[in-house]
């Protein structure tokens, strides 16, 4: 107190605990501030007035800088330190679907794919990479993981689920991420054994390691570090040389969710272990898959009475079921299927008033499905002696090997058959003669099964799906192939070498037909009344009968029959034909008039009739209002463009009409399209000015929800036309290229903040660059060449950090080329035609060189002001100055009670920071 009384006394001590105060309670605002509170404390050490003033001064300063500094942000953005090492992580990454598009066009790493910020500290709190769990379309993220990832000290959400890490080991700093709650491995491809420091994760709740197959664990001891764990999933984990495993986990006193499946869990004596103290919350158990024997009862009995979930299925339970279960009462689901059991159910069931599935197999198993996991290694020809079996499905697995017939011998009851996608060889005999008969799927896609269609095949006359993708088939089908196969109900042999015409199939059960990219020819024929898909593009069918027009199929939703030869007119047949949603003709050779009746399909949503040769108006489609995707492109269409496109197409996406002759004017009602991302009028005879209403297309003003993946289109890319396929989903554009517009670039195009690329060449435009050009920070690719535009490129252009296609040539530009690393990249030809321009890359030096530029760069013995001390800053230090001198410092001279209790209260919090400190280096010095 005494010293205290002292510091009321003296304004350098009051303002040296202000400045304390912001050292122990406040965040420093930056470095600079920093800097000021060490000048104002050398300073201050002089301990005279003028000393003192000069040391406020100093605070005063630092004030207004972090003042200035939170004033002007009003979102928080992520920390710089924090952004650099997720770019450092990204380097390690092999992107190939782009999925992490985002952290390329967006500053702020908070915004990025797959990232979550505190929204009050800007720390990065979550990563979450298992992009591909909700969309299997996008190939999985490869490479390493980079230990850049401890800079995120605030991380407490990692997942990198279902990505592809080649079987790389998992990385041990990840047990020095302390924050960590929630961590997520699952389907990964790690491999290598599990790091014991995972157990240094005090705080994880959440654990998935799952089926990670080459991931093996020899000790799990240090799960008993984890008393915090809730959630652990280990499935396909190799534990087989594991013998602490019950110890270990029984120590998990929080666990209410415990999922070890095909771990290779042996026997261990689990009678021993009986009388261990485990966790009562455990509510759900998966041991299923493993070589357990029936002493995994007892244990399972004083683990917890408050299960709801048990799996105990394939395992070696042999015996009686035990009363174990009886006194359970909030049981759900108990499996015990595919084991050795006898006898009956226990009497005591009957007192399970939940439960509500119980699976006790006692019997031979009747269907094996393995089914789109990472299964590898080789079938063991012991799968054929299940001779119970039903429905054998391994489809979408890394199994290798060869597959022969002792792998079907005793499969007699087989039904249905799956086992495409894998690495194994199909080694049948061409004469074969399989033991089944099946009457449910056989599927063989992507496995090796041509060049001749198997006979064995053939003699499965009951099939209601035959799926032979990608099988090397060629040459023609068997002549009596249809009629075998009547009741076949879907129909997949796309990706082969199969020739020959089809026959009239309107007698078939067909609903689905996927005959693309292969050589039939000849006619379309009429197909089953059934029908719902239809693809047959790239192929080399010739002619459109009206016996197309006569199938009466009223469930026909997907009709693709694009890249063939297709010629003469479109008939005018489609009434009968109104839930149809996907039609693409594109790339035949079919001429005449857009029959009008398409206009009457209101359930059309994608409509691809481009690369013919269409000619005159478009005929309305005012009624088809729930279009996405509307490509017209490369037809000789003519006329003005249709107002009603903007009127009654609210959902439009994509909008192609490139390479007609339309003309007259572009309508200002598709500035009403709020969800186009593409909208292309290149190479037709439109006039007039740009719309001045473009920035009301919301989904190029704004960031908006992606386009619908199964869109494809082709674009003219930074110069080149390349077919966008997948990787249409994030494009934004605008091209009306090769036109007859004039006038200046209207001040809206600026503002669509969300494009990426924007091709107004080849017109007659004139005026100036737009200033905020800048503005567009997305902004990939952009042509302006050959038109009339004169005055200076706007220094906003240097900001353009994305920009890797620019072409600015045969214009009237004039002035020096900002600086900036994109602008000077380009080849020099991306600027020649304007014979104003000067500056790097041009060789063409500016008046004034070697004394000043006009970009703030000192050049000679002269230096251009940078920007930093301006006015702004000298008013923000003033602001700084007396906010903070009159809020704490004069209210604290004012009134005594504030100081003893400001003083007390900063005292008291040096204490505790102290004591605090002190016992962390004690308790860190003890591990």
């Amino acid at each position: 107190m005494k010293q205290l009384h002292c510091c009321f006394h003296d304004y350098t001590c009051v303002v040296s605990k202000i400045l304390l105060l912001q050292l122990y309670i406040l965040p420093l605002c930056s470095l600079l501030h920093i800097i000021f509170i060490i000048m104002f404390f050398s300073i201050m050490s002089g301990g005279s007035m003028h000393s003192g003033l000069v040391g406020l001064v100093c605070l005063a300063i630092a004030s207004a800088i972090c003042c200035s500094s939170v004033g002007s942000s009003n979102n928080i953005m992520c920390l710089e330190s924090e952004r650099h090492a997720l770019l450092q992580f990204k380097q390690g990454l092999v992107d190939e679907s782009s999925a992490l598009a985002s952290w390329k066009s967006e500053k702020d790493c908070c915004k990025w794919r797959g990232i979550a910020c505190n929204n009050q500290t800007g720390h990065v709190t979550r990563l979450d990479f298992s992009f591909r769990y909700i969309n299997y379309t996008e190939v999985p993220l490869r490479g390493e993981i980079s230990p850049s990832l401890l800079e995120l000290q605030y991380l407490n959400y990692l997942d990198l689920s279902f990505n592809d890490f080649e079987r790389i080991v998992i990385p041990k700093f990840i047990g020095s991420l302390s924050q960590l709650k929630q961590l997520r491995l699952r389907a990964a491809n790690f491999s290598g054994s599990v790091p014991p420091q995972l157990g240094n994760l005090f705080d994880l709740h959440t654990l998935d390691l799952s089926y990670n197959y080459d991931v093996r664990s020899e000790n799990l001891e240090w799960l008993s570090h984890l008393s915090s764990l809730r959630y652990l999933n280990m499935s396909g984990l190799n534990l087989s040389e594991t013998v602490n495993w019950p110890q270990s986990l029984s120590k998990l006193t929080s666990i209410t969710e415990l999922q070890l499946s095909s771990c290779n869990l042996h026997d261990v004596n689990l009678r021993s272990l009986a009388s261990i103290n485990s966790s009562t919350s455990l509510q759900l158990l998966d041991l299923s898959y493993n070589s357990l024997n029936s002493s995994i009862y007892y244990w399972i009995a004083n683990v917890s009475s408050n299960f709801v979930h048990i799996d105990l299925s394939s395992n070696n339970l042999e015996g009686p079921i035990p009363d174990v279960f009886t006194s359970m009462l909030s049981l759900v689901t108990l499996d015990l299927s595919s084991n050795q059991l006898e006898g009956g159910i226990p009497k005591g069931f009957q007192n399970l008033c939940s439960l509500e599935s119980l699976f006790v197999t006692f019997f031979k198993v009747k269907m094996l499905g393995l089914e789109s996991n990472q299964v590898n290694g080789s079938v063991p020809e012991s799968v054929g002696q299940l001779s119970s079996l039903e429905t054998l499905s391994l489809s979408r697995n890394s199994l290798s090997g060869v597959i022969t017939e002792a792998h079907f011998l005793n499969l007699t009851r087989l039904q249905s058959l799956a086992v495409s996608n894998n690495h194994f060889s199909i080694n049948l005999s061409s004469d074969w003669n399989p033991p089944f008969q099946l009457t449910g799927w056989l599927d063989m896609s992507s496995c090796k099964v041509g060049p001749a269609f198997p006979k064995w095949i053939l003699t499965q006359t009951n099939l209601t799906g035959l799926y032979l993708r990608n099988a090397g088939l060629s040459g023609s089908l068997p002549n009596k192939f249809w009629d075998l196969f009547s009741g076949l109900g879907r129909l997949d042999l796309s990706m082969n070498q199969i020739h020959g015409k089809l026959p009239n199939l309107s007698s078939t059960s067909l609903s689905y037909v996927n005959l693309s990219y292969n050589l039939f020819s000849g006619a379309l024929p009429s197909f089953s009344p059934m029908l719902g898909e239809l693809y047959l593009s790239n192929n080399m069918f010739s002619e459109l009968l009206s016996s197309f027009c006569a199938m009466q199929s009223p469930d026909l939703r997907y009709v693709d029959i694009s890249k063939n030869l297709l010629s003469g007119e479109l008939p005018n047949c489609w009434m009968q034909f109104q839930n149809l949603y996907l039609f693409n003709l594109g790339k035949n050779k079919l001429s005449g008039k857009i029959p009008s009746l398409l206009g009457n399909l209101q359930s059309i949503g994608i409509l691809r009739i481009h690369d013919n040769n269409f000619s005159r108006e478009l005929p309305s489609l005012e009624n088809c209002t729930g279009l996405l995707m509307v490509d017209l492109g490369n037809n000789n269409l003519s006329r003005k463009i249709p107002t009603w496109i903007g009127q009654s197409l609210p959902n439009l996406v994509i909008l192609c009409l490139r390479s007609n002759e339309f003309n007259g004017i572009i309508p200002f009602s598709l500035c009403s399209l709020a969800a186009i991302h593409v909208l292309d009028l290149s190479h037709n005879n439109i006039s007039g000015s740009l719309p001045h209403c473009l920035n009301n297309i919301t989904a190029l003003a704004h960031d908006s929800i992606d386009a619908p993946s199964n869109l494809e289109l082709e674009l003219v890319w930074k110069g080149i036309e390349i077919e966008f396929g997948k990787n249409l989903v994030g494009m934004r554009s605008i091209d009306m290229s090769n036109n007859c517009l004039v006038g200046e670039i209207p001040q809206s195009i600026a503002i669509m903040t969300e494009l990426i690329s924007l091709n107004l060449s080849r017109n007659k435009l004139t005026g100036k660059l737009l200033e905020n050009f800048g503005n567009m920070k997305k902004l990939e690719s952009l042509d302006l060449s050959r038109n009339q535009i004169s005055g200076k490129i706007p220094t906003s252009f240097a900001s353009l950090n994305f920009l890797n296609f620019l072409d600015l040539s045969l214009n009237n530009l004039s002035g020096r080329i900002p600086l900036g690393t994109q602008l000077q990249s380009f080849n020099t030809s991306k600027y020649m035609g304007n014979l104003g321009l000067c500056g790097p890359p041009l060789t063409q030096s500016c008046p004034g060189d070697g004394t000043v530029q006009d970009d703030g760069i000192t050049r000679g013995t002269k230096t251009v002001d940078d920007g930093l001390i301006s006015l702004g800053f000298f008013i923000s230090a003033v602001l700084g100055f007396v906010t903070g001198f009159w809020m704490v410092y004069g209210s604290l001279l004012l009134k005594t009670s504030w100081r003893y209790a400001y003083f007390r209260f900063l005292d008291n919090a040096k204490d505790c920071i102290y004591v605090k400190t002190k016992a962390k280096v004690r308790r860190t010095l003890q591990r």
